[in-house]
């Protein structure tokens, strides 16, 4: 059974740091892309940032690119998410997900659809 846990989310201060961690179970992680999807209390669900199996590609919504960054440790199975400059516009939850890629051509995604996995979700709150 596959499991994706997430955690370290939080109430922070405007400007503040906050690292998450997603540790997967079940899977081959290492044949798997990851990627960090947030939702915001009464809107969609948005793509965060992705990286692939290797972690030599990743790519950042526009939002966010310059201060988060994504990493990835395939010998434990995790993914992080190092938030910086945090602003109330950040606030939701947090959710990792794993995306198997089909091709070469295409490692990885920001469309939640393409998404094989998920996990619960970590609120982050980042208070003005």
């Amino acid at each position: 059974q596959v499991q994706l846990a997430e955690s370290g989310g939080g109430l922070v201060q405007a400007g503040a740091s906050l690292t998450l961690s997603c540790v997967a179970s079940g899977l081959t992680f290492r044949d798997y892309s990851m990627g960090w999807f947030r939702q915001a209390p009464g809107n969609e669900r948005e793509f965060v940032a992705t990286i692939g199996w290797s972690a030599d590609i990743t790519y950042y919504a526009d939002s966010v690119k310059g201060r988060f960054a994504i990493s990835r440790d395939n010998a434990k199975n995790t993914v992080d998410l190092r938030m910086n400059s945090l602003t109330p516009d950040d606030t939701g939850v947090y959710s990792c997900a794993a995306y198997r890629p089909t091709s070469n051509l295409v490692v990885i995604t920001e469309k939640s659809e393409e998404y094989d996995y998920w996990g619960q979700g970590t609120q982050d709150t980042a208070a003005s």
